[in-house]
């Protein structure tokens, strides 16, 4: 009981960073150690769980699909979601540099505590680190295409946006901004329940989810310091948007108004700079905190088998 209720916790973590514009629930899942679990949980609904959901093998089932984990994790997310939004949309509206600046320093004091995990750094291991680097780099400061209801193209936006929620250091909304289809898939179709739109980008949801879930559990089978690397890159390459000195540039979509990239400046030398800068220390020895308590927390388990 006591495991699932730190995953609840750690789910809301996940549920906190989707709250924060640009940043990927898969980055916290990889800081606090469940990402790995994860990937393999949804790796899992294959056709054998779904036989023995509808043989009613429910506790078959729910060991099969590490069922508890997943409603620890996303129930923990949910309820973050639910209960925080309104206190970081106040946060971020009042004091923007400062909550910026504990999770620059979450995600800084990250890149090495995730990067520590790769058993051994090699050539390969080095060179994928970097191609994550660029990439989340690439997406920081790609420009928005144009809205395009092509029927396989809203499939590849379903596709591409689950894929961008799980991966670390990249945003599902923000990535539909990307491809140009944000308002038309999340503010219209929504709004006007419009199938045609939603129904190929549900499929393609489901897709990526499952699909990249076993492709993601393939690579960490057997490309795991590689994989680890290039997610560490990620995390790297998502420090742009959370630097904390920036103006946002928004964009209105119907009656919300969404960030499509920002103005970054350098920080004036004033009282504000100075406390930014003891909140990014927080945030790094709250990162440190963790790790240091899921260590010896393995250790007592270790010792109690």
């Amino acid at each position: 009981m006591k495991e699932y209720i730190v995953v609840f916790f750690k789910g809301m973590g996940m549920g906190i960073a989707n709250i924060i514009p640009g940043v990927s629930g898969g980055t916290i899942a990889l800081i606090t150690g469940i990402f790995e679990r994860l990937i393999f949980a949804l790796k899992s609904f294959d056709l054998t769980a779904l036989k023995l959901f509808f043989t009613g093998k429910w506790k078959d089932f729910a060991e099969r699909t590490d069922l508890y984990f997943l409603l620890a994790v996303f129930s923990g997310a949910l309820l973050a979601i639910v209960l925080l939004a309104r206190v970081f949309g106040f946060l971020f509206e009042e004091y923007p540099v400062y909550i910026w600046s504990f999770f620059f320093g979450l995600i800084l004091a990250s890149v090495y505590f995730v990067g520590k995990t790769v058993d051994r750094w090699r050539f390969t291991v080095y060179l994928f680190f970097l191609l994550g680097t660029a990439i989340a780099l690439m997406f920081t400061f790609l420009t928005p295409a144009t809205e395009n209801n092509n029927f396989w193209y809203l499939i590849l936006c379903g596709v591409v946006a689950v894929c961008s929620m799980i991966l670390p250091g990249l945003s599902g909304s923000f990535v539909l901004i990307l491809m140009g289809n944000y308002q038309l898939v999340a503010i219209d179709a929504i709004n006007n329940r419009d199938l045609e739109v939603l129904f190929p980008v549900f499929i393609g949801v489901v897709v990526g989810l499952v699909s990249f879930a076993h492709l993601l559990s393939w690579v960490f089978k057997n490309f795991r310091d590689q994989t680890i690397a290039a997610l560490t890159g990620f995390i790297l390459g998502s420090l742009g948007i959370i630097w904390p000195w920036k103006d946002s540039i928004e964009h209105t979509f119907g009656d919300k108004v969404k960030v499509v990239g920002y103005d970054y400046f350098l920080p004036h030398l004033n009282a504000e700079f100075f406390i930014a800068i003891v909140i990014m220390i927080i945030g790094v020895v709250a990162i440190w905190w963790m790790e240091t308590s899921a260590h010896m927390l393995e250790e007592q388990n270790s010792i109690g088998k």
